[in-house]
């Protein structure tokens, strides 16, 4: 297991078509920028939003799985909604959405302090990137990098 005690994550989900195909990926570095971990999933049918979702669930069950001694995590999406959502700021209304966030909550558990920002896409293109690859390939990927 990597141990890494700040964890920057930049994730992205996507559909083509609203739903349609759709994939969700993550980028987990740590504090040094670093990347620790790529993953990336294929969903099958799924909206943007259940995509993006989807990202933050997958990279936490990445963490979970590959990282220990984890202190506090960023998590930078271009979906200001998925932010705002898993912020606290907005209610959802969605029940898919609700269920994956109480997901989300549960993972989060034992992680220490998780922050979510939005970014504009630019900035988080790594994680565009994996996202078509898989969209592109429909197969997932996993990627863990020692130090």
């Amino acid at each position: 297991m990597i141990k890494n005690d700040e964890l920057f994550i930049f994730c992205d989900g996507g559909s083509r078509g609203n739903p349609g195909p759709a994939a969700a990926a993550g980028v987990i570095k740590n504090a040094a920028g670093k990347t620790r971990v790529l993953c990336g999933k294929y969903l099958g049918i799924a909206t943007n939003n259940q995509a993006e979702y989807a990202a933050v669930e997958l990279a936490l069950q990445k963490i979970k799985e590959n990282i220990r001694d984890v202190n506090e995590i960023r998590f930078y999406l271009d979906s200001k909604l998925v932010v705002n959502q898993l912020s606290g700021l907005y209610k959802t209304k969605d029940n898919r959405l609700r269920e994956a966030g109480l997901r989300i909550r549960m993972l989060e558990n034992g992680l220490g302090k998780i922050y979510y920002q939005h970014i504009s896409r630019e900035k988080n293109q790594e994680a565009d990137q994996l996202v078509n690859e898989v969209l592109n390939t429909g197969t997932n990927i996993q990627r863990v990098f020692n130090e």
